[in-house]
């Protein structure tokens, strides 16, 4: 399976980033199955619980929730990165937030007992869980700090900095709400930064 998906196996390699656990991979990627989402279809829904763990191949997954009837995007999945509402996806409980395609996307998918299932007796994974989650708290707390510490300006720039295909493939407005910026004033941003 590992020729019909190279991203997901290099993405594998970059992330466990341990050559004596790569012969661990192909048992990872044989428990993940291909599952197409299109525009506007949910991974999960907010109230439901969310079935799968995630890979994107291709395509954007927007997590959002509503807040006094507004969206609020508070993550962006781009193509090759892991997500889920893992919360739901690990405890079996209600996802507090939906988790929707913005563009057409193909995904490798796992279900919670198989990952309980590699995570327990592949270290491949144990170690790439261990990774990625380790990964995602440094960038958590960076966002948290630049929500804090940053002029709307200043978070705009940074994105064009790190991010500079996120302004390809995802719509203003859930830029907008991602970076926690009204969608006018993101549209006056947009025009002073060039």
């Amino acid at each position: 399976m590992s020729e019909k998906t190279p991203s997901f196996y290099n993405y594998l390699q970059g992330v466990i980033n341990d050559n004596s656990l790569h012969s661990h991979i192909p048992e990872i990627i044989n428990s993940f199955s291909p599952l197409t989402l299109t525009k506007n279809e949910f991974l999960v829904e907010k109230g439901s619980i969310c079935s799968f763990f995630c890979f994107v191949e291709s395509g954007v997954l927007q997590h959002a929730l509503e807040v006094l009837g507004e969206e609020k995007t508070t993550y962006l999945a781009l193509k090759n990165s892991c997500t889920a509402a893992l919360k739901s996806f690990l405890q079996k409980t209600p996802s507090r937030k939906s988790i929707k395609a913005l563009s057409s996307c193909h995904l490798l998918v796992i279900k919670v007992d198989a990952f309980h299932n590699l995570l327990k007796n592949n270290p491949a994974f144990h170690r790439f869980y261990f990774n990625l989650i380790e990964k995602q708290i440094f960038l958590i707390d960076d966002y948290r700090i630049d929500l804090l510490t940053l002029t709307p300006e200043e978070r705009y720039k940074k994105l064009l900095e790190n991010e500079p295909k996120l302004l390809l493939e995802v719509p203003l407005h859930y830029l907008a709400s991602f970076l926690g910026i009204s969608k006018r004033h993101m549209t006056r941003i947009r025009k002073n930064i060039k």
